[in-house]
């Protein structure tokens, strides 16, 4: 624990803040972009030690909370087949659908396993070749490089009963939708360490110089949190507008070439839905020509036209940093992670979640 206690040192942290306070001069409003990040925010009351003109926003960095309901009822529905196995992290079978959720199906008797790796569901293929195996492949960039690997692999080993339903969604383009929107009040940015250990920094500096906005790459514990947003007040108040790296012990300029090189083999670029927001051009990644025998949107073909209900839910202003959880009149009431209106209460790395575990974070 030691390792992990030095970026949790409470003294560090007042000294941190303490160099905030001194060198704002002005209201800033910075946003996170990460969920991890948000979680930490709030599980450490980070706010709470920040000067009052200082004001965080969070993003929309959790890729549970953007998976759209269209591909969750995608996902319903070939769930429920009868020889399906449907294979996917845990967090997102309480996500709603439009109608239900995976844990219902699961509780009508559909085969749906919770897995910790692709290569799990690529076992699982293996182990039952009668069956047909899908894998719900969601995440940033990080977890893009391991189901990268999984989708090659199955082809390699001419499997024939393994098929993915991908949501892989990049944040560069988030970021750039959150700037060009109208109502946008972001001055700064946090990004995400581990997106950025993935594929680097670079293609941030361009957003930075023409969208003249501060970006600092930053981790996810405490000082790394302080150490990050102190920087980017700094670049504010001196009115530059760079790509800086707080989180240098795990990220470099140009990220992991190798994970970036198996991306590239299996992936291509495509326009994405985001919940809550909408699509956003170029923020997805597709399985590429050559892999589309894999995609399980096209080995099960089904068309969902789905319209948002009237709902007290915010989630979507949530997740574009236009409103923060606590603002929500369904927030701790009608809307808890035992009985969820939006992704965001879901998914631990929710902000929703996020306040609603460590309720004493203020607004």
């Amino acid at each position: 624990m030691k390792y992990v206690d030095e970026y949790r040192n409470s003294k560090e942290a007042k000294m941190f803040a303490e160099a905030i306070a001194r060198t704002v001069t002005r209201t800033w409003t910075v946003m996170e972009i990460c969920g991890g990040q948000t979680h930490s925010i709030a599980k450490y009351s980070l706010q709470d030690l920040l000067p009052p003109e200082l004001s965080l926003l969070h993003g929309p960095g959790c890729p549970v909370c953007v998976t759209p309901v269209e591909l969750i009822d995608k996902a319903i529905h070939i769930a429920a087949m009868p020889n399906v196995i449907f294979c996917s992290f845990g967090d997102m079978l309480r996500v709603p659908g439009s109608s239900a959720d995976l844990f219902k199906v699961k509780s009508k008797g559909g085969d749906i396993r919770i897995v910790y790796s692709p290569m799990d569901a690529l076992n699982i293929a293996r182990d039952n070749p009668q069956k047909e195996v899908v894998f719900f492949a969601i995440g940033f960039e990080t977890t893009a490089p391991a189901n990268a690997m999984a989708i090659y692999q199955t082809k390699s080993e001419n499997i024939k009963n393994l098929s993915f339903l991908v949501s892989q969604v990049i944040v560069p383009p988030a970021i750039c939708s959150i700037l060009e929107s109208p109502q946008n009040r972001v001055q700064g940015f946090l990004a995400a360490g581990h997106v950025c250990t993935i594929m680097g920094y670079s293609e941030y500096e361009p957003i930075a110089k023409d969208y003249k906005i501060p970006i600092v790459v930053t981790g996810f514990e405490p000082l790394d949190i302080l150490q990050g947003i102190f920087m980017c007040v700094k670049q504010l108040e001196e009115g530059r507008f760079e790509v800086e790296n707080q989180y240098s012990r795990s990220v470099r300029k140009e990220g992991n070439l190798a994970a970036q090189k198996i991306i590239q083999e299996v992936f291509q670029i495509i326009p994405r839905q985001w919940r809550g927001i909408g699509e956003i051009k170029q923020s997805g990644l597709g399985l590429k020509p050559a892999y589309s025998q894999y995609d399980a949107e096209v080995r099960f073909p089904c068309e969902f036209h789905y319209q948002e209900n009237a709902t007290e839910c915010i989630s979507g202003l949530v997740l574009q940093g236009l409103k923060k959880p606590n603002e929500c009149p369904a927030f701790g009431k009608s809307c808890t992670p035992e009985s969820p209106l939006g992704a965001t209460m879901v998914s631990t790395e929710g902000a929703c979640a996020a306040y609603y575990r460590y309720q004493t974070v203020q607004s």
